[in-house]
């Protein structure tokens, strides 16, 4: 059942309210967008009718009235001290609309969360900001291609700005890790979803930020990754797609980001990769192509240069590995996960499965028997159509 709101959440009001000014006035915010029917529209709404969020705390019961809700109350007070106070445990820490670190692309848009919780290195958010997205079953070649170009952004000055999802959005962070990266979590800053993003979550905030607009303890479903996607979409300058599906995520987000005025590039591939057909739709309708950075450096100019410490991260020196020793019965759906219609270097997909060299050449042997995959010049190897 979607929320219902006291003001339509799609209405065009993007008036700028002022920060809070201490910490009652931000505990006063939170407790705002806490209430019941309260989104960023109607949080907006009330801010600009009432001036302060506990003059629109103490109107929220004639407006409900208003709206014919009858018994209305604002979140209590004790929900959000236990918020509070489970956030600081997390060394999280408020950023609210109108502060020097809130990303300023994000405030022109009527659905922007009017707080962030956000733990790690908040002025990243000051750089130019990109999104990479794509599929989370994506090939080998795709992720690597995600990891070098996130890393060859953060050396020119760019940060990434991804979901922390798998595959692509897990190889970008990977990429971008040693120069400052962005996550941006469809759930508590405590809870990592997926469950196996746990030690890049940990590591981003050292040189990044991971961010979210839910409170602590939140568990992912369904409707908070699309409201994921809109941060995403509304914080950068452009929207990398790196193999995205007809139906995907990935193109929600493509579509918020053109919707927003933001760029949106996409890398081309094979017709018959259903991981490429949304990728291939973009280009289709006008989305310039990605290659490689000099297409993003075109398409938005160099950043201005910066001095940042060297900081190696032993996670981007190689592409994500598997977690855990995969069973002789898996193996095959990895291998056919991992390949696509574009041929990759057989020693590149050993070394991404992390398993042992002889079981692979063997489960690559039993598929190129079923026709499932096939070699191509050069000892590359390619999954058939």
């Amino acid at each position: 059942m979607e929320t219902e709101y006291f003001f339509a959440e799609d209405a065009h009001d993007t008036a700028l309210i002022a920060p809070p000014m201490d910490d009652a006035a931000r505990f006063d915010w939170l407790r705002l967008i806490r209430s019941r029917r309260v989104g960023p529209t109607t949080f907006r709404r009330l801010m600009a009718e009432h001036g302060n969020a506990r003059a629109a705390l103490a109107a929220l019961v004639d407006v409900a009235a208003a709206a014919g809700v009858a018994n209305y109350e604002p979140c209590p007070e004790g929900v959000i001290r236990a918020e509070i106070k489970a956030a600081r445990k997390l060394g999280a820490q408020m950023l609210c609309m109108g502060e020097a670190h809130y990303p300023a692309a994000l405030s022109g848009l009527p659905s922007a969360p009017p707080l962030l919780w956000c733990k790690g290195r908040t002025d990243v958010l000051m750089r130019p900001l990109v999104a990479m997205v794509g599929a989370r079953n994506a090939s080998s070649l795709g992720m690597r291609m995600a990891q070098k170009l996130a890393d060859e952004l953060g050396e020119a000055g760019f940060v990434v700005v991804s979901g922390l999802a798998r595959g692509i959005d897990t190889a970008a962070h990977m990429g971008a890790v040693p120069h400052g990266t962005v996550a941006v979590m469809a759930g508590g800053l405590d809870v990592v979803y997926p469950p196996e993003n746990a030690k890049l979550a940990a590591d981003i905030p050292e040189r990044g930020v991971c961010m979210t607009e839910l409170a602590p303890g939140t568990q992912p479903q369904a409707r908070h990754f699309p409201a994921r996607n809109r941060i995403v979409a509304g914080m950068v300058q452009a929207v990398l797609v790196i193999e995205a599906a007809a139906r995907s995520g990935s193109l929600i987000t493509a579509r918020l980001a053109l919707d927003a005025g933001r760029e949106v590039m996409a890398v081309p591939g094979h017709p018959y990769d259903g991981r490429a057909s949304g990728c291939n739709m973009l280009i289709r309708d006008g989305a310039p192509m990605l290659r490689g950075i000099d297409d993003v450096i075109e398409a938005l100019g160099a950043p201005p240069p910066r001095r940042a410490p060297a900081f190696i991260h032993a996670s981007a020196a190689s592409p994500p590995q598997a977690a855990e020793t995969l069973a002789p019965t898996e193996l095959p759906a990895r291998i056919l996960a991992l390949l696509s219609t574009t041929p990759i270097d057989e020693d590149a997909l050993i070394r991404d499965l992390a398993q042992p060299a002889p079981e692979v050449l063997g489960a690559m042997l039993e598929l190129e028997m079923q026709g499932a995959i096939a070699r191509a010049p050069g000892g590359r190897v390619m999954k058939t159509a």
